[in-house]
């Protein structure tokens, strides 16, 4: 496998990390973290404190959600933290790469090619630190929800996510 840190995308969120003034720093990992679970066991964490980015659409536009990795989104409540009219829906994998720039499985939380409007699950707060996809299903970053909040500019919510 080639160095997953000299993947593009990578290199996009490791810079624009930088560029918000955060000292997060994009990690490699052995095994790959392409769902929350998979994270959780190469990080060695709690599933519940990796970040799942999460694209959804209503009417048409891109929006956001980071979901605790043991939480599902209510995209009912994701429209209305988001003040969205319409049904609200997951957005395919297309619609997913258009609004960010990454694939599914690597979608980091900054860094988009479109602004997004964000919402944040308010219980990422249960853990110091949290995770997040870089851009590779192999690349990861640590963070905290008030970051993650500076960052994105996101609202924080406790109505978006559900324990299943």
């Amino acid at each position: 496998m080639a160095d997953p840190l000299a993947h593009p995308a990578v290199r996009r969120v490791q810079a624009a990390l930088a560029a918000a003034g955060s000292s997060a720093q994009v990690i490699a990992l052995a095994e790959t973290a392409r769902s929350a679970e998979d994270a959780a066991a190469s990080i060695g964490t709690p599933l519940g404190s990796i970040v799942k980015s999460l694209v959804f659409t209503a009417g048409g536009a891109p929006m956001m959600a980071l979901v605790a990795g043991d939480r599902r989104c209510d995209a009912a409540a994701l429209g209305r933290a988001l003040g969205r009219e319409g049904k609200v829906r997951r957005a395919d994998a297309d619609a997913v790469r258009a609004a960010t720039g990454f694939s599914i499985g690597g979608v980091a939380p900054v860094a988009h090619e479109t602004p997004l409007a964000v919402a944040i699950d308010a219980s990422l707060g249960r853990f110091k630190t949290v995770y997040a996809a870089a851009g590779h299903p192999h690349c990861v970053f640590a963070t905290t929800l008030g970051e993650l909040e500076r960052l994105t500019g996101g609202t924080v919510s406790a109505e978006i996510a559900v324990a299943p």
